[in-house]
């Protein structure tokens, strides 16, 4: 019986790959379902930056205090950065396109409900539903791209593009936000999200393939979903919290350790259940192990980056909220230019390992270079070529860091491979960003108590953070040419094959 029983499960598996790997009606109509999934991890990565621009529009409009405004931009965070993984394995084993529709609806209710708020806790309560529809939406995507794709050029191609919008959304959303919150009101940057989320469900009804998944009998591991969860949210929590109470206050020591503590029990369970959450093989390879670490890294070093850049041209530079937007445009065309083309083409040519080392060599490179600028910037003289390089780096590094993330997965663990390297970025940016906002205040407060000016201090504590992450970037490039220059000689071939870790 026992033997029958697995029969079965492996049978009803592989007719669920097979289903999943069916190319979507035409090739056109692949490409045109990339572009409709792209469009909504748009629309949430957008909201993810556009929000902070208009930050001092909704503190003196709703009254917020500095520490109550900074739960506007954490109550998102934590509910999408704790729910990922466990969103991208629901895909695998419901289907990705009705948990995709699922996340899109929630997302775009809670923009209503943000841009109808008139009073703190609405918005913070309304954020945080916002955050749940963007990590149910965004951690199916990459999964369904992977199994639209199986043929390595073409994946490498759509990679490119998903790449782009992850990482040139950021840019584009503090534009946006500079443009609408100047034009009209903080308001709107949540209402615009209401016709797209719905053309978006439309389109997505009419055009993605359905997909079955592989059944909750074959990965319904409710224990280590509860623990995996409540660790990412309280982990979330704690960082985000750090820079309040200070990285070794008894609060962040005290919430850390049961974090850990949380994380531990999921990994033994992992180990023991039947049917995990996340199977422990995954990290079998050491493409998907060292990708994971090196997204981590370098979403820290990019997110440090992306803050504290938009800080120091606000309060040293004094820009405003739309030339803040248009000094980042470099950073957004240098991705735009090479992701969605040419990074997919030098992947074919020289390989996603050589493309990597290529591109976290240019990102550090311009993390060095404004780490070393002049304490005075001057926009055209020491940040434009920086943001030059950082945005080539990125449209080369992100696509290829995704290509061998995703290059041994199987249909029915995409998703969850998905949902993990989402996981790991946002978790990584989070822990990053606090890490670093946190060192750079108190830089700043050693500068003013030895007599330096708002300005001089601002700007120092600024550099030394850039610093730190340029130190990142070194770290990532180390990594990336030990850990995995073995498991790339074979790329090629396992993309062909798609054999699992």
């Amino acid at each position: 019986m026992r033997l029958n029983n697995e029969v079965a499960e492996t049978n009803q598996v592989d007719i669920s790959k097979r289903t999943r790997s069916r190319p979507v009606r035409s090739a056109d109509s692949r490409w045109l379902a990339l572009i409709i999934l792209c469009t909504g991890f748009l629309m949430i990565v957008l909201d993810q930056t556009i929000v902070n621009v208009a930050l001092p529009s909704i503190k003196s409009d709703l009254g917020f205090s500095q520490a109550g405004l900074a739960w506007v931009v954490n109550a998102y965070l934590i509910a999408y950065g704790g729910l990922l993984l466990l969103a991208g394995r629901l895909g695998d084993l419901v289907g990705r396109k009705r948990i995709f529709l699922i996340g899109l609806a929630m997302f775009t209710s809670a923009s209503l409900l943000c841009g109808l708020s008139v009073s703190q806790p609405m918005l913070v309560a309304a954020r945080f539903i916002q955050g749940i529809g963007g990590a149910v939406s965004t951690a199916v995507i990459l999964g369904m791209v992977v199994t639209m794709f199986p043929e390595p050029g073409e994946r490498a191609r759509a990679i490119g593009v998903f790449s782009f919008v992850a990482s040139a959304g950021a840019s584009i959303g503090l534009l946006a936000g500079g443009l609408i919150t100047q034009a009209v009101s903080w308001h709107w940057i949540f209402f615009v999200n209401l016709p797209i989320g719905v053309a978006i469900a439309v389109l997505a009804a009419r055009w993605l393939e359905s997909d079955r998944g592989i059944g909750l009998g074959n990965g319904a591991d409710v224990v280590g979903a509860f623990l995996v969860t409540a660790a990412l949210m309280l982990g979330v929590y704690t960082i985000v919290e750090s820079s309040t109470y200070g990285l070794n206050s008894a609060h962040t020591l005290g919430f850390g350790a049961v974090t850990v503590a949380l994380l531990a029990a999921f990994v033994v369970r992992q180990a023991m259940a039947r049917n995990p959450l996340l199977p422990l093989r995954l990290f079998r390879s050491r493409d998907f192990s060292g990708a994971n670490v090196i997204q981590a890294s370098m979403a820290a070093a990019m997110f440090g980056f992306f803050f504290l850049g938009s800080l120091d041209l606000q309060r040293v530079l004094r820009y405003g909220p739309l030339a803040i937007g248009l000094a980042f445009l470099p950073v957004a065309l240098g991705m735009g230019g090479l992701s969605i083309g040419v990074s997919a083409r030098l992947i074919l040519r020289l390989g996603a390992h050589t493309v990597l080392l290529a591109g976290l060599a240019l990102i550090t490179v311009a993390l060095g270079l404004v780490a070393a600028g002049p304490v005075h910037d001057e926009y055209l003289r020491d940040l434009f070529v920086p943001m030059a390089l950082l945005g080539i780096g990125a449209g080369l590094a992100f696509p290829a860091l995704t290509v061998l993330a995703m290059a041994r997965t199987t249909p029915s663990d995409s998703g969850l491979a998905s949902g993990l390297l989402n996981t790991t970025a946002q978790v990584g940016g989070a822990l990053g960003l606090a890490v670093l906002a946190t060192l750079s205040t108190s830089r700043t407060g050693q500068l003013l108590a030895q007599g330096q000016g708002t300005a001089a201090a601002l700007s120092g504590g600024f550099h030394s953070a850039w610093a730190i992450g340029a130190g990142l970037g070194v770290a990532s490039l180390v990594l990336a040419a030990t850990v995995l220059k073995p498991a790339v000689e074979s790329e090629s071939s396992v993309d062909e094959e798609d054999i699992p870790a």
